[in-house]
């Protein structure tokens, strides 16, 4: 196979797929023919395609691929991320790198193909900060339910909520000491330590998400929209930044898999539940911002929003959890459209909204 410098003028589409330390290189001219086939180190990825002229370049959405794609962008190639499940129709034969790599070739040629944006290191950080602070919760959550199980063995129930066990748990060991034994004190004593100290960290990086929400104009238009605070604004720009690769708020919501699933044949629609495709993280975030505006809102503040009417006719025929689900789905539509255009929300009251079905 020539060298990457002979075929100057031929490769119209590269496919990479990525690994640690090597990298599978796929080159397919405007026939689609195959024209390079070679395995490179990953400090030869970026030389060698720096002597190419620019052409498309297709890659995974995994570990490391924002990062290369910024520096080919930058070396004037058209770098573009795909889902990889996308991409596995388009292999051919059993599973081997240079078989993925042609995938990934002929899949970025695909004029219906969905691509994922390029991340920033501004969004890659941020998104960092609440990968590792929804860890930091998820192992919280693991330490109460622990030891909520520990006190229930010894017939001891404290009341559903943190805060009430929070409360309690320091009377309850230092008072009932005719069910719970020495060691047993000690061992949640020794839990109880940790959950302070991952409280300590869980509110020092969701201060310091607050404060960059509050400093990115973004996150500051999205926190206008009911049931989004900086947790959520910050959250759904560091995952699709202003938001250009969906067309509309419709495609978001699927994308974030707040929509039915739908199974259709013939003249007969199916649909089931959520989907729960895409962003898992970000759709939790929705749903519990739709019961912020359910709950805590109420009533008296849905008219300022302009959900009053839409809320009132969709309780008389839904399930409170399908309500959720339905609103969570509007509220990401509607910050979509904050996001992308650019502006605040703001509710205009026109005559047509007090007819409009819910």
């Amino acid at each position: 196979m020539p060298c990457p410098r002979q075929l100057n003028g031929k490769i119209a589409a590269i496919g990479i797929d990525i690994g640690k330390n090597s990298f599978h290189i796929v080159g397919q001219d405007r026939r689609g023919a195959l024209v390079l086939r070679q395995k490179w180190s990953r400090g030869q990825v970026e030389a060698r395609l720096a002597n190419l002229p620019p052409c498309l370049i297709g890659m995974e959405a995994c570990t490391g691929a924002h990062h290369l794609s910024r520096k080919l962008q930058a070396l004037g190639h058209d770098a573009r991320l795909m889902p990889a499940k996308y991409v596995r129709p388009y292999s051919k034969g059993d599973k081997n790198d240079y078989r993925d790599a042609e995938a990934i070739a002929e899949a970025v040629q695909r004029p219906t193909m969905k691509f994922v944006a390029t991340k920033t290191s501004d969004q890659l950080d941020l998104q960092a900060l609440h990968r590792v602070r929804e860890r930091l919760v998820s192992q919280r959550t693991g330490i109460i339910n622990q030891i909520r199980a520990f006190l229930l063995e010894r017939g001891i129930a404290v009341r559903q909520g943190l805060r009430f066990l929070r409360i309690e748990l320091p009377g309850i060991l230092a008072s009932r000491t005719d069910v719970i034994s020495h060691r047993m004190v000690r061992i949640l004593e020794d839990l109880s330590v940790d959950w302070r100290c991952l409280d300590t960290r869980i509110e020092g990086l969701t201060s310091e998400i607050e404060m960059l929400a509050h400093q990115d104009q973004h996150c500051e238009r999205l926190m206008t929209v009911p049931g989004i605070g900086p947790i959520i604004s910050s959250a759904m720009v560091a995952a699709i930044g202003t938001g250009d690769v969906f067309s509309k708020g419709r495609d978001f919501g699927a994308w974030l898999g707040l929509v039915p699933k739908q199974i259709s044949t013939g003249d007969r629609t199916i649909l089931g539940s959520i989907s729960k495709r895409g962003n898992r993280y970000l759709r939790v975030l929705f749903v519990q911002a739709a019961w912020v505006v359910l709950v805590k809102l109420g009533p008296e503040h849905w008219e300022r929003y302009g959900l009053k009417s839409w809320i009132e006719a969709a309780k008389r025929r839904l399930h409170h959890n399908v309500l959720a689900i339905a609103l969570a789905n509007k509220l990401a539509r509607i910050a979509w459209a904050v996001l992308n255009k650019g502006r605040a929300f703001a509710c205009i009251k026109t005559d047509a909204m007090a007819s409009r079905p819910a």
